[in-house]
């Protein structure tokens, strides 16, 4: 049952303190561009050399000596299926720390405003597809990433409870995959999108005859620009006040293969693509239900293949 003030409607002051946790990172920083240009003039940041969130100690004195009126989530321990299955402790119990801490830190300081940014990997496996915000807790998660989904979904009770129980206008969002500007390129740790632009530039820097493509090839994926995100983000602190986590994706989704077929024309590779079934799939397929955001008046901008020729330019230039 969704709150009886599902819309609000004002812009945030630009002279708001604002703590965008993670501005370094993917996410992060398109928020931290999109704030600056939109003209907020408090922006609050800290590098996890500055300030680990793990640390509740360093984090509580944090916000008491910034007392931020807005926060925003956006900082996460991620990765892609690799990493996942290989260190779900890591990715439990990293984020875990992180979004209490950060959450009871803005409680003590009484934040008003805060979005949590969780993941659309919280839905389970097999949810009727495109994925509506009520099939939270509905069914079994993905194995491959589990551990992180379930940290996830514990950072929406958070902002639940905390709404309960201290009526605090807090708020939570599901973006779809991610990609764009300062995402990791790493091979073993990164999400599918990058590590296939990279893959894909190498072997045609190599003059590679075939590049191999994990799994079937046939999931298919949703995949959001971060700059998108970013822009979704202010939209919904400025109109969205409800209990319910909201999703935010494009609406559409391409197989993995399609993806791929993708890439390789922006970076022009010439050679064939080779699926290696014997590699992880993952979920069949995870395409959000965004009716909600768009009824609302916010939809996606980017399209796929720009989004991506954006992605490979940013790429060349941060080799």
């Amino acid at each position: 049952m969704r709150d009886r003030d599902t819309v609000i409607h004002g812009a945030l002051p630009r002279e708001s303190r604002v703590y965008v946790a993670g501005h370094r990172g993917m996410v992060g920083s398109a928020i931290w561009r999109k704030l600056r240009a939109e003209e907020f003039s408090h922006l609050i940041g800290a590098t996890s050399a500055e300030l680990d969130l793990r640390d509740r100690d360093k984090t509580f004195a944090f916000f008491f000596e910034h007392r931020p009126e807005v926060v925003i989530d956006a900082a996460a321990r991620v990765g892609g299926i690799l990493a996942n299955r290989d260190h779900p402790v890591q990715f439990l119990s990293d984020n875990l720390r992180i979004q209490v801490n950060l959450m009871d830190a803005a409680l003590a300081v009484r934040t008003p405003r805060l979005l949590f940014l969780g993941s659309s990997c919280i839905y389970p496996k097999y949810a009727e597809q495109p994925i509506r915000e009520s099939s939270l807790l509905t069914g079994e998660l993905e194995t491959t990433n589990d551990a992180y989904a379930i940290a996830k979904i514990a950072g929406v009770m958070h902002v639940q409870t905390v709404r309960r129980q201290y009526g605090l206008r807090w708020i939570s969002a599901m973006p779809t995959n991610l990609y764009g500007p300062n995402d990791s390129f790493d091979l073993t740790s990164s999400h599918v999108m990058p590590a296939l632009i990279r893959r894909f530039h190498e072997a045609t820097t190599a003059g590679a005859p075939e590049v191999v493509l994990w799994g079937t090839g046939t999931p298919r994926r949703e995949f959001l620009h971060v700059d998108d995100l970013a822009e979704a983000c202010l939209f919904l602190l400025e109109n969205y006040d409800d209990s319910a986590p909201i999703n935010v994706g494009v609406g559409s989704d391409v197989t993995i293969r399609d993806l791929a077929e993708l890439i390789a024309r922006v970076v022009d590779y010439q050679g064939v693509i080779v699926n290696d079934p014997s590699k992880p799939d993952g979920t069949p397929r995870k395409l959000l239900d965004v009716s909600l955001l768009t009824a609302l008046g916010w939809k996606c901008g980017t399209n796929l293949e720009e989004g991506i020729r954006r992605t490979y330019a940013w790429y060349l230039e941060h080799l």
